[in-house]
Formats: C-alpha cells, sequence, structure tokens
C-alpha cells in the first residue's frame, strides 16, 4: 500500500499538512473546554466522519494511478476532511471570534470540497465508461472482482457459471454458443521451461484471444491451461469458424522464453451450442467432451 501512495505523496502532504497547521494554531489561540462542556455526540458524528473521510481518501489514492480524477477526488475529499477536521477540533477547543481562519476551514472547506469531488466524479463517470469498453470482453452483464483470475486477468470458472446463468435468464430464447480451448503439451512446457514461463505463457495466449474475439463474446479462464468463450446469437457454423480463427492465431503465435528460445504454440478447442433446456452444468460438461474430442484430433471440433 505504501508504495501506490508514494506517487501521491504532494496531496497527501498538502490536506494533512493543513490539518496538523490547524491544530497547532487552534491550540496556540484558544483555550481548552471544560470536559462537561464537550458534546460527545458531536464528537462522534464529527470525529468519525472525518476519519472516515481520511480513509476513503487513502483508499482511492492506493487503487488509483495518478491523474486529473485520482486529483479531483483525492482533494474534494481532502477538503471535506479538513472542514469536519476543523468542526471536531471546535468541540475541544473554544477559539476566540476574531480568528476568521477558523471560520472559513469551518465553513468554506466543506462546499468547496463537494464542488471538486462532484467535478471529480462526472469525469470519474466518463473515465468508467471508456474502461468499461476496454474490459467488454473480460466481463458483460455483472463485474465481480473476486471471480477475477489474477494472473490473466480473466473470470474464473466461477465467474463463466454466473454469466452463463444470467444470459439464460435475460436471453432465454437467444442463441447461445460455448467454445473450450486447451493449449497443447502446456505440461510439457511447463516442465522444460518451469512455472514462472508457463505463467508468462498463460498470459500472453489470454491476450491473443482476447485480441481475436468479437466485441460482444466474453472470454473466461476456466481451469489450468483451458480458456472458454461464450458467444450470444452465433450459429454453429459461425461458432466454429471463430473457433479455427482462435486456433490459427495461436499458431502463428511463436513464445519467446527468457533465454530467447521460440516456442510455437497450439490449442484445439471444442465448440457446442446450447439449448434453453440445458443447466449450466450440462452446457459445461458438453463443452469438456467435445474438447476431449478435439484433443483427439488436433483440431477444432463442434458437438452434434
Amino acid at each position: 500500500m505504501l508504495s501506490k501512495l508514494r506517487p501521491h505523496r504532494n496531496k497527501l502532504i498538502l490536506i494533512y499538512g493543513i490539518a496538523f497547521m490547524s491544530l497547532i494554531a487552534c491550540i496556540w489561540v484558544g483555550d481548552s473546554k471544560a470536559w462537561g462542556e464537550i458534546d460527545w455526540l458531536d464528537v462522534l458524528g464529527e470525529g468519525g466522519s472525518s476519519i472516515a473521510i481520511a480513509i476513503w481518501m487513502i483508499l482511492i489514492l492506493g487503487s488509483r494511478p495518478a491523474g486529473r480524477v485520482t486529483n479531483l477526488l483525492t482533494l474534494g475529499l481532502g477538503f471535506m476532511f479538513i472542514a469536519m477536521w476543523q468542526d471536531n477540533i471546535d468541540e475541544f477547543i473554544r477559539i476566540p471570534a476574531e480568528q476568521w481562519w477558523d471560520h472559513w476551514l469551518e465553513s468554506a472547506a466543506m462546499p468547496f470540497g463537494i464542488g471538486l469531488l462532484t467535478y471529480g466524479l462526472f469525469h470519474w463517470h466518463d473515465e468508467q465508461l471508456a474502461v468499461n469498453q476496454q474490459l467488454q470482453k473480460r466481463e458483460n452483464l455483472f463485474r465481480e472482482h473476486r471471480y477475477v483470475d489474477t494472473l490473466t486477468q480473466l473470470g474464473r470458472v466461477d465467474y463463466l457459471k454466473e454469466h452463463i446463468q444470467r444470459l439464460r435468464s435475460e436471453y432465454p430464447d437467444a442463441e447461445m454458443s460455448l467454445i473450450m480451448l486447451e493449449i497443447e503439451q502446456f505440461s510439457l512446457f511447463s516442465r522444460q521451461y518451469g512455472h514462472r514461463e508457463s505463467d508468462r505463457l498463460l498470459h500472453e495466449i489470454a491476450e491473443i484471444l482476447l485480441l481475436n474475439l468479437r466485441r460482444q463474446d466474453v472470454i473466461c479462464r476456466y481451469a489450468g491451461d483451458r480458456f472458454s468463450v461464450v458467444m450470444m446469437d452465433t450459429s454453429p457454423e459461425r461458432s466454429l469458424q471463430i473457433a479455427e480463427e482462435l486456433r490459427l492465431a495461436i499458431q502463428h503465435f511463436s513464445f519467446k522464453t527468457k533465454d530467447g528460445d521460440s516456442c510455437p504454440q497450439s490449442i484445439c478447442a471444442g465448440v457446442v451450442c446450447t439449448n434453453k433446456d440445458q443447466t449450466t452444468s450440462d452446457i459445461l460438461a458438453n463443452a469438456n467432451q467435445a474438447l476431449n474430442s478435439a484433443r483427439e484430433q488436433h483440431c477444432c471440433y463442434l458437438a452434434a
């Protein structure tokens, strides 16, 4: 987390620097309130809010790269934090009325922060739409980070099952196809070059498959060296053609190991077309059977 916050240190220094200086200034010019004068409900509300906003800032900065949207979101939350922080200090310290900066920190920082945050959220919305376009082949109907494979950044089998169920629920009469892909001789490659190179191979093959899919198709990592592609409104003949195109794309790819060795790759593919009476388990079982037939023939196989 600390390494991710390092590029944002200037923003953190600005916000927490202002908060620290306001505390020192209040102690310097103010008088402590008696225990009985403190409104502990306000302390809980305002203090808890300032802590929550500070945590939100850290989470945003720890999960986003630097940029205009990150700056706007952080500074917006930062000025809101300063306003809540100053409100909380006033519960413990009585500030003389002639100290105008106290009133400005309380009253002006909050609307200014809300304005920056709102402006940042408008830009975040545009950014998110662009990100959605980039992730369209990895996710379609829903997003669930717990189902993402950390190696390939594709959905895992849990995501695949959920995606199929949602498609069947929302489009019960639509034609759906499933391609099950497997890298040939992957275990031999893994024994020869090790797990690190095998992981890199899986990642690069996933990228090639993504590049050769249509915009509406969704690809997942099924298990190990197997990938699955879900296609809607696609005929059996067209599904088989796409599977063959994917096979040829990998066939023309030569993986380079860290030592510079060229390792041509190949995949086999089993294709199934579903009907509305099949369950998700039936669909996956049929796809795996089709893949077994394709493996024996070293080609693409369309299940009858």
